[in-house]
């Protein structure tokens, strides 16, 4: 196998999301990094730049706010004037107001899904519509999605539907942008991960013990697994690969029957 296997040497691809040490996005940069690529940031605020520099040193932290139209027309407008030609786009952003306290779907507040919603999964259209003139032609979009939005996890809320529609959008935008280039678009969906941003989910730690025992070997899927297999989507060793939802969780789709867990539950009737 050829030292460059993954042919990302060289590389500049633009990581969205990065929030502190435990975001997929950091470790995915750091494996992009590690792999000969160049990484341009992209956080929502100057206090979270601040904060990212701290993490990434010298690498260039542009801001936008992905909710704010005219600040995606001026990253990308940034990203030309620096004279940036993109290879990769990673979107890794997602926000849910759930107001302290998880409501039942049917009682979703309009305003909480509408932002979710534009946030999400509106972003990555807006950011790759507005710097499709830098990605090269065969450049590589990858976001970060979860492993299945067809089962009502309850203490998800409406996430789950943003998501789906996230999935949906990938394969609108791989068709869309196949009348003019070779870009691919494709989510990387990770089983329950232990991340800052799902501590703030209510009940989301015992759903997490829960998919840990459910996994097939008994062990949570890590954030670096993620970001290893986010990575080769983003490099030309997938480039077989469009418009797909590539699932990282340790094989629990597979197992909720486990014999073990079911054993367990009769012996606690």
């Amino acid at each position: 196998m050829p030292a460059d296997f993954l042919q990302l040497n060289g590389k500049t691809v633009l990581v969205m999301g990065v929030a502190n040490r435990k975001s997929v996005a950091y470790h995915t940069a750091r494996v992009l990094i590690d792999a000969g690529a160049n990484v341009v940031y992209s956080v929502r605020n100057p206090a979270q730049r601040e904060m990212v520099q701290k993490l990434v040193g010298d690498a260039p932290i542009l801001v936008c706010d992905v909710e704010d139209a005219g600040q995606v027309d001026r990253l990308a407008a940034t990203l030309a004037k620096r004279g940036e030609r993109l290879d990769g786009l990673l979107h890794s952003i997602a926000f849910a107001e759930y107001e302290n306290a998880m409501k039942p779907f049917h009682e979703t507040p309009k305003t909480a899904f509408l932002r979710a919603m534009d946030v999400s999964c509106y972003s990555l259209i807006a950011v790759a519509n507005a710097v499709k003139e830098l990605l090269t032609p065969a450049a590589s979009v990858v976001t970060v999605s979860i492993s299945t939005t067809q089962m009502a996890s309850e203490n998800y809320g409406f996430m789950a539907p943003v998501k789906a529609a996230l999935d949906s959008s990938i394969v609108f935008l791989a068709k869309s942008f196949s009348r003019f280039s070779q870009v691919r678009f494709n989510a990387i969906a990770p089983g329950l991960l232990k991340t800052s941003a799902s501590a703030g989910i209510p009940g989301y730690v015992d759903s997490y013990l829960y998919a840990e025992q459910v996994t097939l070997r008994k062990q949570a899927v890590k954030t670096e697994e993620v970001a290893a297999a986010a990575v080769f989507l983003l490099s030309p060793c997938s480039a077989g690969i469009n418009a797909q939802k590539i699932v990282v969780d340790a094989g629990m789709a597979v197992n909720y029957f486990d014999r073990e867990l079911i054993d367990r539950w009769i012996q606690g009737q």
